[in-house]
């Protein structure tokens, strides 16, 4: 594999930043890049720019409404955007049940759902994990039982993240109970203003609402909105984590925290001298930075092998590992820079239009609240734990 980027593909950068520097809202980038509190609104500001431009969906074949890019480009792109502080575009409908309809759908769901994740026209959620069923993903008991042409749909999920706004979930349901767990389960599509659907909130340790529990009670779920197969859920759900997993290394913004963090170390001082010349927090530095250039590469590497299959490899998992693991220590970084500053939480401090006094600097306010965000990254979309036993097994065979 070449590393060194092309004379088309080095243009392809700089178009995306022309078109990035020329349309990206000067509020929304301050917000992403001071670390403040997103709104719906905001996310679906950037979304409806880059859809009106062609560009909202990176990963997608032209057929169906994308650029047709390739890994290449759609790596620089997201580079792009993350550089500038642009919202990043939640992945539940464009990266997530996208793929999985295009893969598996009827066209009658193609045709219905894909335009209105392009346009934006919808906010999807995900309805995998329950309560005792995280890890344990196939243990799932939340039921859907045939009665003609609907399910009938009771159960909870949790961890739902962004839920409160979804206008669809996709959800794993439990069709059978004969057999192996795995071979019991469906995927259905099912609508949040449907009666029997309710969303609760859950207070994370950042004191955010970022994520629901919902459940569901006698909701009835047409039979044409489950995708594929009954009982063949399992499979579909393995394609989405797949998906999940590949988008899910962050390398274009964990790239613009080790500068923020290289530019924090700079105004902070130790013993008198700006922290950045400490030597062993230096060292640090430059360990996280050689980390995330290994991640780089390994991300391109998936990225170049998903286009010569159906769908990624379990070599996901390691972007899942690694990625997770650099925005964690980037965040703890960031916190040690700045010390005793960094413990005062002031949740107000996250809103754009505060004015308050902060303690240890603007960039010293919203760090306890991203570490404390940062330390969900080795647990959701299967635990860390859990990767690295897919990575034994399927990558090195042991």
């Amino acid at each position: 594999m070449d590393l060194e980027y092309t004379a088309s593909e080095r243009a392809f950068r700089d178009e995306v930043r022309a078109f990035v520097t020329a349309n990206l809202p000067a509020d929304l980038s301050a917000k992403v890049l001071e670390a403040k509190r997103l709104t719906r609104d905001d996310f679906m500001r950037w979304h409806k720019i880059l859809a009106a431009k062609g560009w909202v969906a990176a990963g997608w074949p032209q057929q169906y409404g994308g650029p047709g890019w390739t890994p290449v480009q759609q790596h620089l792109f997201d580079e792009e955007c993350a550089a500038a502080g642009a919202p990043v575009i939640l992945p539940f409908g464009v990266r997530m049940v996208a793929p999985v309809i295009m893969a598996f759908g009827s066209q009658a769901q193609k045709d219905y759902f894909l335009p209105r994740i392009l346009s934006g026209e919808d906010w999807w959620c995900q309805g995998y994990s329950e309560p005792g069923s995280g890890s344990d993903l196939a243990s799932l008991k939340t039921r859907a039982e045939r009665q003609g042409d609907h399910y009938i749909v009771n159960g909870q999920k949790t961890w739902n993240t962004l839920g409160q706004y979804a206008d669809w979930i996709f959800c794993l349901v439990r069709t059978a109970t004969e057999g192996r767990p795995q071979e019991g389960i469906s995927f259905l599509l099912i609508d949040m203003k449907t009666p029997g659907v309710t969303v609760r909130p859950i207070r994370m340790l950042d004191g955010e609402e970022e994520i629901n529990e919902v459940w569901f009670e006698n909701v009835k779920v047409p039979v044409d909105q489950r995708v594929g197969e009954e009982n063949k859920g399992w499979t579909y759900a393995k394609f989405l984590l797949g998906h999940e997993r590949t988008g899910i290394a962050g390398v274009g913004k964990s790239k613009r925290e080790l500068q923020k963090l290289k530019g924090i170390a700079r105004k902070e001082r130790a013993s008198g001298r700006p922290l950045i010349e400490d030597a062993r927090f230096r060292d640090r530095i430059a360990q996280i930075e050689i980390e995330l250039l290994a991640l780089e590469v390994t991300n391109l590497r998936v990225l170049s092998e998903e286009g010569t299959r159906k769908g990624p490899g379990p070599e996901a998992s390691i972007l899942k590992v690694r990625g997770s693991e650099i925005q964690q220590s980037l965040s703890e970084l960031m916190m040690q820079a700045v010390g005793h500053y960094g413990v005062p939480y002031v949740r107000e401090a996250l809103d754009a239009d505060y004015k308050g006094e902060t303690v240890g600097g603007d960039y010293a306010a919203p760090l306890a609240g991203v570490y404390f965000n940062m330390r969900k990254t080795s647990i959701y979309s299967g635990s860390n734990e859990i990767q690295k036993n897919i990575i034994s097994q399927m990558v090195l065979g042991l």
